[in-house]
C-alpha cells in the first residue's frame, strides 16, 4: 500500500484557487460539491459545455465568447467548444503592462537579466510591426531555432499575435533534425542564435545556417539574435535569396501600437512534432482557444498558480513544457528561464535557482529527481525554498523511492505533483490538485473536463488493474490536424485506431483504489513474456534503488517464439558488473516487481538513447536487438549511442 506523503491544510485549501473556482460554479449552477475533487471532476465531464465556458468567465479571458455548442458529432476530434468564440493568444499572455517582473532569464554561466511587463509588451509589439513589414500574413508559418532565451518568448508572442503559426526547435536539435521538421510546414521566416552554451561549451549555431537555409527554400528571411551575455554580433552574414536581420535593430524601431485582431477559436496557434524516432516526426497542429484554457485550467486549477507567483519549469524550446512554461504569463505570474546543463558544476544547480528567485511551483523531470537523489544529499539543509509551494514532475514516471525522496530530502511541506500528457495535448490528462493527499508512487487525479481511464484489451474500464490510458469524452486541447495529412489518416491512426471513437495515448497505467493513476510504461515498449505484460517503469523503479547503478533500459527481445526480458544497464564510477550484484538486481525484480520479468540477460553499456527532451528510447533499442533499421537518428540527443546495441554478441544465445 502506497504511504500517505502529504495532505493539504485547511488554510491551503481554503486559499487556493480550485476553492474560488468551485465556489464559482457552485453559484452560477446551483450546485454543492463540498470541496470533493471527484464531485467536481464528474460535474466538468458530465457538463462539459458549461465547464469549459466557466474556465473562460472565471480565468477572464480576452476575447468574445460565442454561444455554446450543443451539436455533437460522431467523429470524437471533429467536436468544437465556444463556437464562434474570438480571441488573441498574445493579448492573453500579455496579462499585464507595468514595471512588474516578467521574464527573469539566467544562463548555466550564471549571466542573469530581468524584463519587465512594459517592456515585454513593447519588444512583442514591435516584433509583430516587423514581421507585417515583411508582409507575413495570418497562417503563414514562422519558426525558431532558439534557446531558452526572453526573445524567443517575443518572436513567438509576436508571431502569433498576427494570426501566424509559430514552431520552434531547440539548438539541441542537429541540422537534419532542424531540416526534417521545418521542411515539412515550410515556413517563410527563420528567427536563429548565433551561439549558445551547454555544460561549459560554446556551440556555433550560425554555422549551420547555409545548410539550413539551402535545404528549407520557402525561408525568406532570418533573424539573427546574439546570445544573452556575449558580445554584440559585429556582421551579419549574407545569402543569396535570402535577406538576413538583426534582433538587435528589430527592438531599436520606435514604439508601435498593436490592435490585437481576435481569431478563431479553432485558429492554428502552433505546431509541435512527435519525437519521430520510428519515422518521420509528425507535425502535430494544436489551436489557439483550446491550448490557452486548457493552460489556465492546469496552472490555476490543478497547479494553483496565482498573480506575481514566480514559475520555473526546466525545459527546452523543442520540448511541449516550454509552452506550457510561456503560458503560465496567462496568470500574471512571472516565469523564470534556464538555458544550459541542469547540473553545470552543480548537481543541485536548478534548487539554488529556485531558493535564490523565490520560486513558488518548480517543474523538473523524474530523472532529475532520481539523479539527486544518488548524491545522498539532503538539500534541505542547504535550502530553505521557503516560497515553494509546488514541485511538478514529468517527463517519466517518477517512482516511490523519488516521492519520498522529495518529502525526505528537499522540503517536507510540498505539493508534489507528478504529471503526465504529452506533446500530443500540450498538457496534462493526469496530474494534481489541492483537495487531495498525496500518495507515494502515485498520481493524483485525472485532468478536470477529461474522462479518463484505463482500459482493457476488450475496451471495458478497470481499475486496480493495468491497461490502457484512454480519454473517452472529447476536449479543447485536442490537435487539430497533423500538418500534410490527407483525410486526417495519420492522425485517426494515431489516436483513434485501438479503440473505436476513443482517444488512445499510448501509455499503460493503472488506475488504484484511491483513483490515483500510476503510469508504467509505454505501452509499445511494454514486458510480455509468456503473455503477462508488465510496464517498463515498474523494471526501473527496483534497479535505480542500487547506488551501483546510474542508469538502465530494459526491453523485450523476441526469442524461442516468445519474449524475454533484457536489462542494459550503466554502471557508477568505481563499481564492476559482478556476479553479486547480478543476482541481487534479479532477486530484486523477482521479489518486488515479477518472476516472470526477471531479465535473461544483464548487459552493461557506456550510454542510453535520449530524445532530446531526456526521455529513454527504448523502441529504438528494441528495433535494433530485433535487427531492423532505425529511420530518425536526428530525433536521439546522443543517436552515437545506439551503435553499442548493434550485434551484441549476447543476444544471439
Amino acid at each position: 500500500m502506497n504511504k500517505k506523503l502529504w495532505e493539504p491544510s485547511k488554510k491551503l485549501k481554503s486559499n487556493s484557487n480550485l476553492l474560488k473556482f468551485e465556489k464559482f460554479i457552485s453559484n452560477r449552477f446551483k450546485k454543492k460539491f463540498n470541496n470533493n475533487f471527484e464531485k467536481i471532476h464528474n460535474w466538468t465531464i458530465n457538463n462539459s459545455q458549461n465547464f469549459w465556458n466557466s474556465v473562460w468567465d472565471y480565468s477572464e479571458v480576452k476575447g468574445i465568447k460565442g454561444k455554446d455548442n450543443k451539436k455533437k458529432f460522431s467523429k470524437f476530434y471533429k467536436n468544437t467548444f465556444l463556437t464562434n468564440s474570438k480571441l488573441n493568444f498574445t493579448e492573453n499572455l500579455l496579462s499585464k503592462n507595468n514595471e512588474d517582473k516578467a521574464i527573469t532569464f539566467i544562463s548555466e554561466n550564471g549571466f542573469r537579466e530581468i524584463k519587465k511587463w512594459r517592456e515585454l509588451n513593447t519588444n512583442i509589439k514591435k516584433v509583430s510591426a516587423f514581421l507585417r513589414l515583411l508582409n507575413i500574413k495570418s497562417k503563414d508559418r514562422v519558426v525558431a531555432y532558439m534557446p531558452n532565451i526572453s526573445e524567443t518568448v517575443e518572436a513567438f508572442l509576436g508571431t502569433v499575435a498576427i494570426g501566424s503559426i509559430w514552431s520552434s526547435c531547440s539548438p539541441d536539435f542537429g541540422i537534419n533534425g532542424v531540416i526534417e521538421r521545418f521542411s515539412q510546414i515550410k515556413p517563410k521566416v527563420l528567427f536563429i542564435t548565433n551561439e549558445y552554451f551547454y555544460n561549459g561549451k560554446k556551440i556555433n549555431v550560425l554555422k549551420r545556417l547555409p545548410e539550413i537555409v539551402k535545404k528549407i527554400p520557402s525561408i525568406k528571411h532570418v533573424v539573427i539574435s546574439r546570445y544573452p551575455g556575449q558580445a554584440e554580433i559585429k556582421k551579419l552574414p549574407k545569402y543569396k535569396y535570402i535577406k538576413t536581420h538583426y534582433w538587435k535593430n528589430i527592438i531599436k524601431q520606435k514604439n508601435t501600437e498593436l490592435t490585437f485582431t481576435k481569431f478563431n477559436f479553432e485558429h492554428e496557434l502552433a505546431i509541435l512534432y512527435s519525437s519521430g524516432t520510428t519515422g518521420k516526426p509528425k507535425c502535430i497542429c494544436h489551436k489557439t482557444g483550446g491550448v490557452l484554457l486548457q493552460h489556465l485550467k492546469e496552472h490555476q486549477l490543478h497547479c494553483d498558480i496565482k498573480e506575481n507567483d514566480n514559475v520555473f519549469y526546466f525545459t527546452t524550446c523543442g520540448w511541449m513544457m516550454w509552452n506550457w512554461l510561456i503560458s503560465v504569463l496567462a496568470s500574471k505570474a512571472s516565469i523564470v528561464l534556464f538555458d544550459g546543463s541542469p547540473m553545470y558544476k552543480k548537481e543541485d544547480l536548478l534548487l539554488k535557482i529556485a531558493n535564490k528567485e523565490k520560486i513558488t511551483l518548480l517543474g523538473v523531470s523524474a530523472k532529475y529527481i532520481d539523479a539527486l537523489r544518488k548524491t545522498e544529499k539532503n538539500y534541505k539543509k542547504l535550502y530553505k525554498l521557503s516560497n515553494l509551494r509546488t514541485i511538478c514532475s514529468t517527463g517519466s514516471p517518477l517512482s516511490e523511492d523519488g516521492f519520498n525522496y522529495v518529502y525526505k530530502n528537499i522540503k517536507k511541506n510540498i505539493h508534489l505533483a507528478s504529471i503526465s500528457g504529452g506533446t500530443d495535448i500540450v498538457s496534462c490528462f493526469v496530474l494534481g490538485n489541492l483537495y487531495q493527499p498525496v500518495y507515494s508512487g502515485e498520481i493524483q487525479n485525472k485532468a478536470l473536463g477529461m474522462d479518463i481511464r484505463v482500459f482493457n484489451e476488450k475496451g471495458k474500464s478497470v481499475l486496480n488493474k493495468k491497461g490502457e490510458l484512454v480519454c473517452t469524452n472529447p476536449f479543447p486541447s485536442m490537435p487539430l490536424k497533423f500538418w500534410n495529412d490527407k483525410n486526417n489518416e495519420k492522425f485517426e491512426n494515431a489516436y483513434f485506431k485501438k479503440f473505436k471513437n476513443i482517444w488512445h495515448h499510448g501509455d499503460y497505467a493503472k488506475i488504484t483504489s484511491k483513483n490515483g493513476f500510476i503510469i508504467v510504461g509505454r505501452s509499445d515498449t511494454t514486458l510480455n513474456p509468456g503473455g503477462v505484460r508488465l510496464g517498463t517503469a515498474e523494471i526501473y523503479s527496483e534497479i535505480e534503488r542500487f547506488k551501483e547503478i546510474k542508469e538502465s533500459l530494459v526491453v523485450g527481445q523476441s526469442w524461442d517464439n516468445d519474449v524475454r526480458v533484457i536489462l542494459f544497464i550503466i554502471l557508477n564510477s568505481k563499481f564492476k558488473l559482478t556476479e553479486d550484484l547480478f543476482k541481487r538486481m534479479k532477486l530484486q525484480i523477482r521479489n518486488n516487481a515479477s518472476p516472470r520479468h526477471v531479465p535473461n540477460k544483464i548487459i552493461e553499456v557506456n550510454d542510453i538513447p535520449r530524445t532530446k527532451s531526456g526521455k529513454i528510447v527504448e523502441l529504438a533499442v528494441k528495433n535494433i536487438i530485433e535487427g531492423n533499421k532505425i529511420k530518425n537518428l536526428e530525433a536521439l540527443a546522443n543517436p552515437e549511442s545506439l551503435k553499442q546495441f548493434v550485434n551484441i554478441k549476447e543476444l544471439k544465445y
